[in-house]
């Protein structure tokens, strides 16, 4: 059964959606984050996708109490994306409370370091983010394009031991306009012995339920929830 990972996207320390990764396009939806992870934790939710978009945009970690507050106050399986570029960064990352360390455009740009991260720390604690739009990857915070074709990215790096992967098609996200099922499903059927998490775009259950059926390990969900797309008792079903 796919899991139900909900995501917190942070912005001067509040809970926003962007649409399309765009900065001007932001929606306040709660100025408590905490509040927001416990409402999760309450119906036995496990897992928590925070997004550091202040950090993604510095190119450091910026929104860290909030993580350590969420982590501290909750037993909620978080992992932590957004301005980690530096080995301080992420051992920080993981002082403040995170299980894993997301990873995106490091991943991309300095490629040995993110190596020596997955060396260093072991592939259970690095979810690698792959962004992507028309096939190719996305880097910092989507703000910038590359040539590199996703398929072939991934394949780079599980050679190297990734085996956390998660997807967001930036052309879809924040839009509630469904999920990219055949990117994940030509993903899935290539890579197959890897845990891989879909997200962006997913409007409604009936799209959860289309991605369990192609195989996806898990599914990011943000807007859909905040919006009341999915309630609360939608998602129980999808709780282990």
């Amino acid at each position: 059964m796919i899991e139900i990972i909900p995501a917190i996207d942070l912005i001067d320390g509040k809970c926003v959606r962007l649409s399309q990764g765009d900065y001007a396009q932001k929606t306040i939806y709660n100025k408590n984050p905490l509040e927001v992870a416990q409402m999760f934790e309450d119906i036995g939710i496990k897992r928590l996708h925070l997004v550091d978009l202040d950090g993604a945009k510095a190119g450091k970690v910026i929104n860290q109490k909030v993580l350590e507050t969420i982590a501290s106050q909750t037993k909620l399986t978080i992992d932590f994306g957004g301005g980690i570029k530096t080995d301080e960064n992420i051992q920080s990352v993981f002082d403040a409370g995170a299980h894993m360390a997301t990873i995106g455009s490091i991943a991309v740009k300095k490629k040995e370091l993110f190596f020596a991260w997955l060396k260093k720390y072991g592939a259970d604690k690095i979810m690698l983010g792959a962004d992507v739009k028309d096939e190719k990857i996305a880097v910092s915070g989507w703000l910038e394009s590359t040539d590199i074709n996703i398929l072939d990215f991934m394949d780079e790096n599980i050679q190297q031991g990734v085996k956390n992967v998660f997807c967001t098609d930036i052309s879809k996200d924040g839009l509630l306009q469904g999920p990219s099922t055949e990117l994940y499903k030509k993903i899935i059927d290539r890579f197959k012995n890897i845990n891989f998490i879909a997200s962006g775009g997913v409007s409604c259950i009936k799209d959860v339920e289309e991605l369990n059926t192609i195989g996806c390990n898990a599914v990011i969900v943000g807007k859909a929830i905040y919006e009341g797309k999915i309630t609360l008792n939608e998602f129980k079903r999808y709780v282990n």
